[in-house]
């Protein structure tokens, strides 16, 4: 699928935040569809790799879904996001970082689900002989990490734990695959990542971990979907029943952890042995998209306006809709 160009997202931050322009995600929810109409609807929906496709696929969930999926593949959350802005995909998932990232670039996005997981696989990597040996010792250093990514937050958190900024170090600004690159070939002194490219990296490339996103990182991710989807009634109940699939899909990968990460190898051509240990730090399970998540994203975009990476100050709370809570919540009571 081809993907709109990106809106130049640290430019758009910086005018749209200078501005104060702000809009709230929430649209009028439209009225329910019939069985015939939910029929005829794609939804098209940014995945990334090992996501959400494996997920929902190893749950046996898209054996009976009530419309068509259009899967397409994106690097990161960031340029998923911005795709979902631009009106070339419904929804995706996401880290804790880029709708920070998209609400501040006043992106036409809305985060509708949560889910909480493990933060032992938000790393902050090194090669296994290097000399570094606490985060402290970066300064000065170079930082593979994907601009807007979940790692971008936990390097800001990690940084300023150790009493630095993300100005006293320099980040290079790379996708995983080139990142992953670059990190095998010395050219950069540490690589800030997530999983399963954290497991891979240590498990295939000797990599050690510097630091984790234990005590720092809130663990959060995120399904977000363009607020144009969320107002077509075919779409915001193909949403719904996706973002409840979704959910069924995580609390089943919690209670089969080895079947899960077999299929999860099966699915993406990763080593079993990575698979295996990136689901032994603890799967995402969902999580109410409550006041508690809503602040602790608030605290962290303030982290990055505090660290001058924003210009402003976001509000994120304008860019959460929480009209499937509900539905949501019907999923947790009936696992328990």
């Amino acid at each position: 699928m081809r993907v709109a160009k990106p809106f130049a997202l640290l430019t758009a931050v910086l005018l749209l935040a200078a501005c104060g322009q702000s809009q709230p995600a929430s649209t009028a929810e439209p009225p329910p569809v019939s069985r015939e109409e939910l029929a005829s609807v794609t939804l098209r929906v940014g995945d990334q790799k090992g996501g959400s496709q494996a997920l929902l696929t190893a749950a046996g969930l898209l054996d009976d879904v009530p419309y068509r999926i259009e899967w397409s593949t994106f690097t990161s959350g960031p340029p998923l996001l911005e795709a979902a802005s631009a009106g070339g995909i419904d929804l995706g998932r996401v880290g804790n970082t880029p709708p920070i990232f998209a609400a501040a670039a006043n992106a036409r996005i809305a985060v509708v689900a949560s889910s909480q997981g493990s933060t032992a696989g938000d790393t902050l990597l090194v090669p296994a002989d290097s000399p570094l040996r606490e985060v402290g010792e970066l300064r000065g250093r170079t930082v593979a990490v994907a601009k807007g990514s979940s790692a971008h937050g936990q390097i800001l958190y990690t940084l300023r734990r150790a009493g630095l900024s993300t100005k006293d170090v320099k980040l290079s600004f790379l996708q995983p695959a080139d990142a992953y690159g670059a990190f095998t070939q010395g050219q950069v002194d540490a690589w800030a990542v997530w999983d399963p490219y954290s497991a891979q990296a240590e498990l295939e490339a000797d990599a050690r971990v510097l630091a984790d996103g234990t005590g720092t990182a809130n663990g959060y991710t995120f399904i977000v979907a363009g607020t144009d989807a969320l107002a077509d009634a075919g779409r915001n109940a193909a949403i719904l029943d996706y973002v409840t699939r979704h959910a069924r899909a995580e609390l089943w990968a919690d209670a089969h952890r080895e079947q899960w990460a077999r299929s999860w190898a099966a699915e993406t051509g990763l080593a079993v042995e990575v698979a295996s240990r990136a689901v032994e730090r603890g799967p995402d399970v969902p999580v109410p998209l409550d006041d508690e998540v809503v602040g602790s994203e608030q605290d962290l975009a303030d982290a990055f306006t505090d660290d001058g990476v924003l210009p402003g100050r976001v509000d994120f709370a304008r860019f959460v809709d929480r009209r499937f809570t509900d539905d949501l919540e019907k999923i947790k009571d009936s696992s328990r």
